[in-house]
């Protein structure tokens, strides 16, 4: 059953990630059944929202709460288009646990991809077993964080990458609107930025973009250098130094409302 209303999101407390149906039967795996048997404590009977990461979501009735094998059955499903602009986040690596917060709110706000960025300044060095670890983790967290907004996309998180081969990634290459965040007294405002897109584009907002965001101490110069000449624009977010972490949920959060919200009656001002 196809259901066109209301987002299945706000219909139940109770939300997990899983494949699609078999006749009409969606069969948990054990760290889902575990999560919402033993964490979440659902019983039979309840409603659950399961979703792919890819838009697609079904209201089921959980029928079996074993806590390693959860049955649920389909009563309604729905899929969710994507947001207007695609945005992918390439964020040079924080320190700490600082990454894991990034990827919590990009996903929250719903960016499609997250690239981790080693630059020149970045203090965390990730070879080996220990860069597939943080990697697991993030996808992790970028999960658990798609589940608690009600986000049918999870977005995808790739392996820690050189500036070099992310300039030369076909996705950049291909993104309609390119952006560097910047400390430099030279860089424009991101409604600057837009105002010219829109101009040369017919009036309309980019249907792709990314964000390049620094770590402690912002990207060097030669890094700055080498994005320009990608087609990066440097962009301000503001008279303030921002921590990277709230410099990245900035930067998606003011291209999101630029490119979905302030096209509805919006003069194009600097």
């Amino acid at each position: 059953m196809e259901n066109s209303g209301v987002p299945l999101a706000v219909m139940s407390d109770f939300r997990v990630f899983a494949s699609a149906p078999a006749q009409g039967l969606i069969t948990l795996s054990s760290d889902e059944s575990h999560h919402l048997v033993t964490v979440n404590r659902a019983r039979a009977g309840d409603t659950v929202v399961a979703f792919d990461g890819r838009g697609a979501e079904w209201t089921c009735e959980l029928t079996d709460a074993r806590k390693a094998g959860a049955a649920l059955r389909v009563t309604a499903s729905h899929t969710r288009s994507p947001l207007p602009c695609t945005i992918t986040l390439a964020q040079a690596l924080p320190k700490g646990g600082v990454m894991d917060d990034i990827v919590r709110h990009a996903t929250e706000l719903g960016a499609a991809r997250i690239v981790p960025l080693a630059s020149e300044r970045t203090q965390v060095h990730l070879d080996g077993d220990r860069s597939d670890k943080k990697v697991a983790k993030w996808r992790t967290a970028a999960l658990e964080a798609a589940k608690q907004c009600g986000n049918p996309f999870v977005p995808e998180i790739v392996g820690v990458t050189s500036l070099a081969e992310f300039l030369a990634d076909d996705v950049v290459r291909g993104a309609e609107l390119r952006l560097v965040a910047s400390l430099h007294p030279e860089a424009r405002s991101l409604r600057a930025v837009l105002a010219e897109f829109r101009a040369a584009h017919g009036g309309r907002a980019p249907a792709s973009a990314v964000w390049m965001v620094g770590p402690e101490g912002d990207f060097s110069p030669i890094e700055m250098t080498v994005a320009t000449a990608a087609g990066f624009n440097p962009v301000t977010l503001g008279p303030l130094v921002l921590r990277c972490d709230t410099a990245a949920t900035a930067a998606i959060s003011v291209l999101r409302y630029e490119t979905e919200v302030a096209p509805v009656g919006w003069t194009g001002g600097a």
